[in-house]
């Protein structure tokens, strides 16, 4: 009984001060009122701070941090795992669309991995892990689950295997997403963490990132475990409850940034835990970077945000990697259990880290003013025969001493950085003179001479070259008159607010971005009057004997070649986009240009839907929200939803391909109509473009990935 009193006492003790408890995945500075307008007010708080609050800060947090692993039954076993310990050296790590085209190359039908990892050693230093997402956001567009996504990455399960180990042979460990959210599409037909366990285990993955998760589940510790191939778990977030920090060895940050740099509340709790600080959308890395160096944490080095390119610009880039540099060198101190944040720094704005070792200190510092501060900026103990080394200018540092204390003076530039490691009489630290070289190299110039500036990636649609013109009418073709059209349409792209370099960019434009305007002229064509269905599909394969360089998905609702009973006026789906131009120019066809296609759905009345303003079920296919797709309806089943020229069967069946645009990073087609597929249960899948002043953008990687289930095409021919 005495000592549950004494366990509530304590409880209470710690809870009579609110300010200094944790504030989501952060922990409050010691500066208590650093939100004046006054500069003035903020520089004499942090000063008191320094003088008279830290030590309570400390013991505060200390307590803290004590009782709340007590109420969890805190162990740190997982960190202690040799297989699970690489996290704790794996600073660097983007999130890497599959789709990236320095990733993959369709025309070899190879992985790219020197490629794409040539390319971010050059641009920042290099990275320790990569999640390479292969899901979001084109899943949805037919029922193939999150799993069914990765088995769909070219050559399969093998020539994943090998291209992860192509990473591995460069040093570089592999994750891959796992999402809660993906319940509306197919069955799976086992419990989720054992299934991701075992595809992760063919795979030879070393981890997964929880999608959207707070905390990866326990359940997944244990599949992983029992499947003999143990997975590090990284979710998305802080654990709910701080237990799940127990199995959860890496993190991202989703952090807030005032001026005095917050603590990793999870880094507090457990010193071995990796926190990727991420921030998907900043132009401006350097508060991430600066936060996650005063923490002594890794960063989520993401630039290609679901097929929008955000690259980090050259100063950010620089900056990452000589922070790289340094934590690399270092990495055995970052994880000390007695790190102290805010240690007494002589400058007002520059912030400090301690992270001691056996005879041996490092310290990380940010300047948090817009200014450079030069001159002396730590006073720390000295002891006889200490060496105090500047390890962001490469140089040695001679200290100035009063009595006991050694006064540091270097140079820190505006928003910039240091460290310095201090070396007591007889100790070593491995590699040193090589990292003083080599950060002595990079001082030579400031982070300041590298551009700042930001800017989207250009891109260029793909030449769709014109057909011979056609003077007489061709059979199961509508005439379309040419004429002056306002073409006007939105993308549908889930995230990206109104970004520039999201979406598409159309040749009148000088960047993409979702909303697009023009008064387009339209040159008289003929179109399709139905999708291409399976049947013409069938006399196009017999009549070439076409068979795709890659073969994964082709006509995969075909039953061993030929079309299942009733499905010939079906459209055909599962076809690439590359099937779908070989059969036009089969056919003596093309496909649409995007505007083509709106123009003859919508006419020259802006109309929303083919046949008027307003929605109507009985003239197209009826959604289906099931987790089997039963195939889409026949091409002229709803006469009734034909355009004002004729044209049928344009919304709600399948999806169909048109434009193609590309840049250095991604290719991504324009589709157009929408589908009967509705996946429930989540906002996260692919989004729908019933409306004609809608399209969808769909990321293409390759063939065998990019043919879908709900995606067919419809053909245009020039005329005079």
């Amino acid at each position: 009984m005495r000592f549950a009193l004494g366990l509530l006492l304590f409880a209470c003790a710690s809870a009579q001060d609110p300010y200094y408890l944790p504030k989501g995945p952060q922990l409050p500075s010691p500066a208590r009122s650093i939100t004046g307008p006054d500069w003035r007010v903020q520089r004499e708080e942090w000063r008191s701070v320094q003088a008279a609050d830290y030590e309570k800060w400390f013991t505060e947090l200390d307590r803290w941090r004590r009782e709340q692993r007590a109420r969890i039954g805190y162990s740190g076993a997982e960190y202690e795992r040799p297989e699970l310990q690489w996290t704790q050296r794996s600073f660097v790590q983007p999130q890497m669309m599959a789709e990236d085209r320095y990733f993959y190359d369709p025309t070899t039908r190879k992985y790219t991995v020197d490629r794409y990892l040539d390319d971010l050693e050059r641009r920042y230093g290099g990275i320790d892990s990569v999640l390479i997402w292969p899901v979001y956001p084109n899943i949805g567009i037919d029922n193939r689950n999150q799993l069914d996504m990765h088995r769909d990455m070219p050559g399969g399960i093998p020539a994943m295997r090998e291209m992860v180990q192509q990473f591995h042979r460069r040093g570089v460990k592999v994750l891959f997403p796992a999402m809660p959210w993906d319940n509306g599409t197919r069955v799976e037909g086992s419990p989720a963490a054992e299934a991701t366990a075992r595809l992760m285990a063919e795979i030879g993955a070393d981890g997964i990132n929880g999608d959207t998760m707070s905390g990866v589940p326990k359940a997944y510790r244990t599949a992983s475990d029992k499947a003999g191939h143990p997975l590090v778990l990284e979710p998305e977030g802080a654990p709910p409850r701080d237990d799940a920090l127990m199995w959860n060895n890496m993190s991202w940050g989703y952090w807030t940034y005032p001026f005095v740099p917050l603590v990793s509340k999870l880094k507090w709790l457990e010193s071995r835990h990796m926190v990727h600080v991420c921030n998907r959308w900043a132009r401006d890395r350097n508060d991430d970077l600066q936060f996650a160096f005063f923490n002594g944490v890794g960063f989520e080095s993401w630039e290609n945000v679901w097929g929008i390119w955000n690259g980090i610009t050259p100063r950010d880039a620089e900056a990452l990697r000589r922070i790289a540099a340094i934590e690399r060198a270092t990495a055995a101190l970052l994880v000390s259990p007695n790190w102290r944040p805010y240690v007494p720094t002589l400058q007002f704005g520059v912030f400090a880290s301690r992270f001691p070792g056996t005879g041996v200190e490092l310290y990380t510092l940010v300047n948090r003013n817009e200014f450079s501060v030069s001159g002396e900026q730590l006073s720390i103990p000295h002891r006889g025969g200490r060496r105090y080394f500047d390890l962001w200018s490469g140089v040695e540092l001679k200290p100035r001493l009063a009595g006991a204390e050694a006064a540091l003076a270097f140079s820190l530039e505006g928003r910039g950085f240091a460290a310095v490691l201090t070396l007591d009489a007889g100790a070593l630290w491995p590699k040193l003179d090589a990292l003083l070289v080599r950060m002595a190299g990079w001082a030579k110039r400031p982070l300041a001479t590298y551009s700042r500036e930001w800017k989207p990636l250009p891109q260029k649609v793909v030449e769709i070259p014109r057909t011979p013109p056609g003077r007489s009418a061709a059979a199961g073709m509508i005439d379309i008159p040419g004429g002056e059209f306002d073409f006007q349409v939105t993308g549908t792209a889930i995230e990206g607010f109104n970004w520039n370099g999201l979406d598409i960019q159309y040749s009148w434009e000088d960047s993409p971005r979702r909303a697009h305007r023009q008064r387009v002229t339209i040159r008289p064509f003929r179109m399709d009057k139905y999708p291409v269905t399976n049947a013409e599909f069938r006399r196009f394969h017999e009549a070439t004997k076409y068979r795709p360089a890659d073969a994964h998905n082709f006509l995969k609702d075909w039953k061993d070649g030929s079309i299942p009973a009733g499905w010939e006026q079906k459209p055909v789906t599962w076809v690439s986009l590359e099937d779908a131009r070989a059969y036009a120019a089969w056919a003596g066809k093309r496909l649409p240009h995007e505007w083509e296609w709106q123009y003859a759905a919508q006419g020259k009345d802006a109309r929303v839907y083919p046949w008027g303003n307003e929605w109507d079920a009985a003239r197209a296919p009826e959604p289906y929200l099931g987790r089997e797709l039963p195939g889409p309806a026949d091409v002229d089943a709803h006469p009734r939803g034909a355009s004002a020229f004729g044209v049928e069967d344009m919304v709600g069946n399948v999806w169909q391909w048109t434009d193609e645009y590309i840049d250095e990073h991604t290719r991504a087609a324009v589709l157009r109509g929408g589908s009967y597929y509705r996946p429930q249960g989540s906002e996260w899948y692919f989004p729908q473009a019933l409306r004609l002043d809608q399209h969808g953008k769909y990321l293409l990687m390759a063939p065998g990935k990019d043919r879908a289930a709900t995606l067919g095409f419809r053909c245009v021919k020039d005329r005079d």
